[in-house]
């Protein structure tokens, strides 16, 4: 049975970008709203984090961040906005669903549309995150509600990928949680994701 390539999709993807950054370079707007949750000196892991643009704004944040990404191509990137935004993160090519995931290190680990894997694999994605915060650290995950089908503006095309809001109160069911909440948006983030979006917060 053959494996899907995520590293080659992706680097794929955002090569075909060109100059252009496939999301856009301004920050997740759940992040921009929920910015008092980020303070000057916070050790930050952001998780397949693309072409940076998180990440740099973490960064401006006084945030002292880590990246991770499986595309070199998307870290180039990344490492270009960091530069043009005067800022430094960490920038670390790996595959999070087979990379040794540090423990207890981070203050806040952030999952920005990482919805690229089924049920199993985010068994272990969602286990990584939690074990790499810190006691009395943060997760904060957003992503897409299977409403989303519905409107096309972005996303998985398979519904298992998607979250709802009991999956994350049982995956987080041991956590204090903080915000969870389902919501429709407009969201424009580069070309990529554009439009009426179904979409979930989460933080815990």
């Amino acid at each position: 049975m053959s494996t899907f390539d995520h590293e080659a999709f992706w680097s794929a993807r955002y090569r075909d970008a060109g100059d252009d950054y496939l999301f856009g370079t301004a920050p997740n707007r759940f992040l921009e709203d929920h910015a008092s949750h980020f303070a000057a000196g916070m050790n930050v892991l952001s998780i397949a984090d693309g072409e940076g643009r998180n990440a740099v704004w973490m960064a401006e944040q006084g945030c002292a961040v880590t990246a991770t990404e499986i595309s070199p191509v998307a870290l180039e990137k990344a490492a270009r906005l960091a530069r043009t935004r005067q800022v430094e993160v960490s920038l670390i090519l790996a595959d999070v669903l087979n990379w040794t995931w540090p423990v207890e290190s981070f203050d806040a680990v952030v999952g920005i549309f990482i919805q690229f894997v089924g049920p199993a694999e985010r068994d272990r994605l969602i286990a990584g995150m939690k074990n790499a915060t810190k006691p009395g650290g943060l997760v904060l995950l957003h992503g897409y509600t299977p409403e989303q089908l519905q409107h096309g503006t972005g996303g998985p095309s398979a519904v298992e990928n998607l979250y709802t809001g009991m999956l994350l109160e049982n995956y987080f069911h041991d956590w204090e949680i903080i915000r969870l909440k389902a919501h429709e948006s407009w969201i424009e983030e580069g070309n990529a994701h554009k439009g009426r979006s179904a979409l979930i917060d989460l933080i815990a």
